[in-house]
């Protein structure tokens, strides 16, 4: 059995339970706060970055979600997520790309320093004006969103892929931590909200990061 080491608000683990659930793949959740750099998790992944996936039957360790997401793309047929034509994967792996790096970069990272690192670890309070450049990016952002979803039926093209999963594991951290006005945004919204209501997606709903409560509307489908 699969072990996923992973923290509640870790979105790039939120991405990997996605597109194990879109695939029926089982595995244990293992909860691991890398900014306490246990010795045993550094065993296994020395950069202390979550995800990680472990098999200890088979001797086989998985860093990164990207490469974790390709293993299972490449060793399980259903459910394909990068799929379609050369160019066509060429797209889904370059959405995926700007919403792990560039949506994490302006929007999830910062509010994640700001409204948990800063509460769990610092004891510090957020800083505000990090806050709002956080929130006015992300509203940069979900336009362009709102522009993919506008030409297509998917955030990469005609089919659910793994852009889609990457774009609403960052999109589900950020409203967790208040950072999305949804207003202007009913392209995204009628988007996400049908994400919400898919199986792979419940269980991240009903977690919770100690001491941080989300927004009220954060697991409703329909909000």
């Amino acid at each position: 059995m699969w072990q996923l080491f992973q923290f509640p608000l870790c979105p790039f683990s939120r991405k990997v339970r996605l597109l194990l659930g879109e695939k029926g793949v089982g595995y244990d959740l293992v909860r691991e706060s890398p900014w306490e750099a246990r010795d045993e998790f550094l065993d296994l992944n020395p950069a202390g970055t979550t995800p990680v996936m472990v098999d200890e039957e088979k001797g086989i360790t998985l860093i990164d979600s990207q490469a974790i997401c390709e293993y299972f793309e490449e060793t399980v047929e259903k459910f394909p997520l990068i799929s379609g034509t050369a160019a066509g994967r060429a797209e889904v792996r370059r959405l995926t790309a700007f919403f792990d790096q560039n949506f994490y970069g302006d929007v999830v990272g910062p509010l994640l320093h700001e409204r948990m690192k800063k509460r769990l670890i610092e004891r510090a309070p957020p800083d505000a004006r990090v806050l709002r450049e956080a929130m006015k990016r992300a509203n940069v952002h979900m336009d362009y969103m709102d522009y993919l979803l506008d030409h297509r039926s998917w955030m990469a093209g005609a089919t659910l892929s793994l852009a889609d999963i990457a774009a609403a594991a960052h999109l589900s951290v950020a409203d967790y931590l208040g950072g999305i006005d949804w207003a202007g945004h009913e392209t995204v919204k009628r988007w996400y909200a049908g994400f919400k209501s898919r199986p792979s997606f419940r269980p991240l709903l009903s977690e919770r990061m100690e001491v941080i409560t989300p927004p009220p509307h954060y697991e409703k489908p329909d909000f």
